[in-house]
């Protein structure tokens, strides 16, 4: 079943520097979705087009229909701040808070309304559980979040959005900058994360792409190639151009 429908989208910036050509792509719940393919061609595009950043960009034209739970979240009347809290985004580069660890994780829910101390620590530590942080931090909440290491404020910016319970999880390159450590704890965290959420990952690497994707979109040039289940899109693609970015051939 699909938790989010993309409906003929089609999206173009007034610099022509990245655009949408009709995408029509089903994302399934409970399961990783990942986009990938060569620089410029619509990934990160997309992920912000899921919870309305694109919003804050300089868009041209845009029509067709994204559909949450049969919801349409283009329509203008929707109040994106609880879009976002629905849809939760990880980025590239770990932005933490300059606060302590624990201020990281209780500033959303502040801002959403939450004074209950209990319901507030219950949710540092099931955040910090899932984000595979708990045991390197959890006698260090009051330090201050930019002490820790790149790979652990990355996992503390997922935990961040993990804390409002969102239904989608979107990472655009959440590993790109982190070691092979760190990035094998995120990978992990996300295989147990796809259980309860719907991820949609922008993978750093074709080969993080075969190893995270349940399902699998190869986009170029705006256009959506291929979507296939992972274990056949990066064995057996259909298209000739998925192959080729697959094995190297180019990008």
């Amino acid at each position: 079943m699909n938790k989010i429908s993309i409906e003929n989208l089609t999206l173009h910036y007034s610099d022509d520097k990245e655009s949408l050509q009709n995408i029509s792509l089903g994302i399934p719940a409970n399961a990783i979705t990942v986009i990938f393919g060569p620089a410029g061609g619509g990934k990160s595009t997309l992920l912000r087009v899921l919870n309305r950043l694109n919003d804050l960009t300089d868009v041209s034209f845009m029509k067709g229909r994204v559909l949450i739970d049969n919801e349409d979240i283009l329509d203008p009347r929707l109040d994106v701040i609880t879009l976002r809290r629905r849809v939760g985004m990880v980025f590239a580069r770990p932005v933490v808070l300059p606060m302590s660890i624990r201020q990281n994780l209780t500033y959303g829910l502040e801002v959403a309304g939450e004074k209950d101390k209990s319901k507030m620590d219950a949710a540092i530590e099931r955040s910090l559980i899932q984000a595979a942080l708990w045991d390197e931090v959890r006698d260090r909440l009051n330090d201050p979040a930019a002490a820790l290491s790149g790979g652990q404020q990355q996992r503390l910016c997922l935990a961040r959005v993990l804390a409002l319970e969102p239904e989608v999880i979107l990472l655009d390159e959440p590993t790109s900058g982190l070691d092979p450590i760190s990035t094998g704890k995120v990978e992990e965290s996300l295989q147990e994360l796809k259980k309860t959420y719907t991820i949609v990952l922008v993978p750093h690497s074709v080969q993080q792409a075969a190893r995270a994707a349940d399902y699998a979109a190869f986009f170029l040039q705006g256009e959506l190639v291929e979507f296939a289940q992972g274990d056949k899109l990066f064995t057996n693609p259909t298209d000739k151009r998925t192959q080729d970015y697959v094995e190297g051939r180019f990008g």
